[in-house]
């Protein structure tokens, strides 16, 4: 082989050893990685709360509310509803209020109970003595001309003797009627015997006499001014007032 020919060999093979290297360091092709996944919905978060939590039947509470990450908001009984608010309420019995708040991440739900209590009752407050006096203490009727007790009397005056004995600090005066027939004088006389002679029954039944008083008025304060018998016979009485 000629020296020519060597180096032209030798030029060549030189020349394949750069074209090998060259084709060794080349850049290889990126690849793109895949895109990350999308972030889970955040799930709804959500309070109820109800001021005050007891209440008396007709009074109003309050119920207050907070959500988020929510598209849906719901009470139940009370509907949809903004994502956060207030509202009064008058429940007339204990209620149990169920918020929901719905989302992309999911359902919350959140309850506040409301107690209704009866309304208190208002005491009735004691009758007085003198209420009592005039419900239970009845008037003594009597015959025309007559200071007796009739017989048909008899139950009125023992029941005014025993609501006597069961209120002992009750006082009482006995005023005598009598109807428009007679003499003022004669009346004045008539009507003081017919309180005397109750006053006389009391006694006996136990009831001290510091605490009758008596009093005649004869035919001067009628309690019916008619001429017949149904109006004489109203005011043939023995009246009985309480004393102060």
């Amino acid at each position: 082989m000629t020296q020519k020919r060597r180096k032209t060999f030798a030029l060549l093979a030189s020349l394949a050893v750069v074209l090998s290297l060259a084709g060794c360091h080349k850049k290889a092709a990126k690849v793109t990685p895949p895109p990350p996944p999308a972030a889970a919905p955040v799930a709804p978060t959500a309070t109820l709360a109800a001021n005050p939590n007891v209440i008396q039947q007709g009074q109003s509470t309050v119920l207050t509310w907070q959500t988020s990450n929510a598209n849906e908001i719901a009470i139940a009984g009370l509907g949809t509803q903004s994502p956060s608010g207030s509202r009064s309420i008058t429940p007339s019995e204990s209620t149990t209020y169920t918020l929901v708040a719905k989302g992309p991440g999911g359902t919350k739900d959140v309850s506040a109970r409301v107690t209704v209590n009866a309304p208190i009752a208002k005491a009735t407050p004691s009758p007085t003595d003198e209420e009592l006096f005039s419900k239970n203490v009845k008037d003594v009727f009597f015959n025309y001309d007559k200071s007796a007790i009739r017989p048909d009397q008899t139950s009125t005056v023992e029941n005014d003797a025993a609501f006597l004995s069961q209120h002992a600090s009750v006082k009482v005066l006995i005023e005598g009627h009598c109807d428009d027939r007679g003499s003022e004088e004669y009346n004045i006389a008539l009507g003081a015997s017919r309180a005397e002679s109750v006053k006389q029954s009391l006694l006996q039944h136990g009831i001290s006499t510091e605490r009758i008083k008596t009093i005649s008025y004869g035919k001067e304060k009628p309690f019916c001014t008619q001429d017949n018998e149904q109006c004489w016979q109203q005011n043939r009485v023995d009246h009985f007032v309480f004393e102060h």
